[in-house]
């Protein structure tokens, strides 16, 4: 069996991974970076108009051959960990021949993202892929594995072929609101690997002030107790954890839940999987809908929530009279000054910034301190810390360890006796 990481070996986002025999070759994750060449913020924009050749040339697409829709087909099957852009944004260049595996919730959310998102991928052929259940594709022998994530049904891969097995771990945590999952894999890991492909998200991004989704659900009772205006909630809607945690929030601090038609849509479809998940219809929760929402939704087979969600519809007029009970989640887009003049009276409103905190653009910050709008970071990562990643290297205790999805290489070193720091594209033979 040979690994080759097409990107990933020194960045985060993007990833690309084959693993190949002498008759068979697949495909691990296939996503858009997060970055460009300078380490900025990669511009989704670059895309616009060009053909494959022309990506592939640019170094935008990973150079394999066989992989793309324009090309005589050789990759037997694509396996997708989880439903994050930087993981499988590029599917819409596949050959539409090629099996794509994922996760029943993935696929949900790919559904989601095409219908309220700019950013379209069509064109592929999903497959679900069943938890702990071994799907065969040519030499290779695959089963997923359930992971906590910030990522809804975030998957892991155990990879066999012949005697050789190799474990890819995807993005993980073990803070989340299913770290059970994280200790039941420590408790009882695959034995017998030869190579750990494992990711370092955090290595370089220091300390978390808030250990887990309990701690943050605490702290945002606090606030929202105290709160003197209307409290906005910047979060991912796909983000089903910190949602979850939001909402017990409300719940305890007597506060509406405001949420979008996107956001009611995605937990209406991801209901099936958690009796745990808000609904629009529950107590304490709100719709406020926006038209871009409405008129996307209604172009779809899903056009009857509409009528639904419009049970439990929030008009401007209600969210002024109860802003001091009131959080509603919005983002740092075009809704949110539009909102802001609706509202008036900007003094004493606060931000619960619940992503990232490299995603806050200072003007951003500038522009809401001016407004006497006051932003209050509350976040946990939805990757493993250096402790897990420690631990998790112990239980599974592989021949070799190899980094990916870090800027961080490097760092690794201290988590395993024998780590392997590739380059993009290089063959290594396991």
């Amino acid at each position: 069996m040979n690994l080759i990481i097409h990107r990933g070996t020194k960045e985060i986002g993007g990833s690309c991974v084959e693993l190949k025999t002498a008759k068979t070759r697949i495909i691990v994750d296939l996503g858009i970076p997060l970055v460009d060449i300078k380490k900025e913020r990669f511009n989704t924009k670059v895309l616009e108009g060009k053909t494959i050749p022309q990506l592939k040339k640019l170094g935008i697409l990973p150079q394999v051959k066989g992989l793309y829709r324009n090309e005589k087909r050789s990759i037997d099957a694509i396996f997708i960990s989880h439903c994050h852009l930087d993981h499988y944004g590029f599917l819409r260049y596949v050959h539409p021949d090629i099996p794509v595996y994922m996760s029943q919730g993935s696929s949900r959310l790919i559904e989601a993202s095409n219908i309220f998102l700019p950013q379209k991928t069509t064109g592929f052929k999903a497959v679900i892929i069943e938890k702990r259940k071994k799907v065969k594709v040519g030499d290779f022998s695959i089963t997923a594995c359930l992971v906590d994530h910030s990522g809804f049904d975030a998957l892991a891969f155990l990879i066999q072929s012949g005697k050789k097995r190799l474990f890819y771990s995807g993005d993980f945590r073990g803070h989340g609101r299913k770290s059970a999952l994280f200790e039941r894999m420590i408790n009882n890991p695959p034995r017998d690997i030869d190579c750990l492909v494992m990711e370092g998200t955090m290595f370089g991004r220091g300390k978390q002030k808030f250990k887990n989704e309990t701690d943050i659900e605490k702290k945002m009772v606090k606030m929202l107790r105290n709160k003197k205006n209307i409290t906005f909630f910047f979060s991912s809607s796909q983000n089903i954890d910190r949602l979850v945690s939001a909402y017990r929030a409300c719940l305890q601090a007597d506060t509406i839940f405001v949420i979008d038609v996107y956001t009611a849509f995605i937990l209406h479809i991801l209901g099936s999987f958690s009796k745990h998940l808000p609904q629009y219809n529950w107590k304490n929760v709100r719709v406020k809908f926006f038209k871009s929402h409405v008129d996307s939704l209604a172009k779809t087979e899903h056009k009857d929530l509409i009528y639904k969600f419009n049970t439990e519809k929030i008009e401007i007029e209600e969210i002024k009279q109860k802003r001091e009970k009131i959080l509603m989640i919005l983002r740092d887009n075009s809704l949110f000054p539009i909102m802001l003049k609706s509202l008036g009276k900007t003094v004493e409103m606060a931000i619960i910034y619940s992503m990232w905190e490299g995603y806050l653009k200072d003007e951003f910050v500038r522009n809401c301190k001016e407004k006497g709008i006051s932003i209050i970071q509350i976040h946990t990562a939805g990757h493993a810390i250096g402790k897990d990643l420690k631990q998790f290297a112990a239980a599974l205790n592989p021949k070799t360890l190899v980094p990916i999805h870090t800027f961080e290489p490097q760092e690794f070193l201290g988590l395993h006796k024998n780590v392997k720091i590739l380059r993009d594209k290089e063959v290594f033979e396991i």
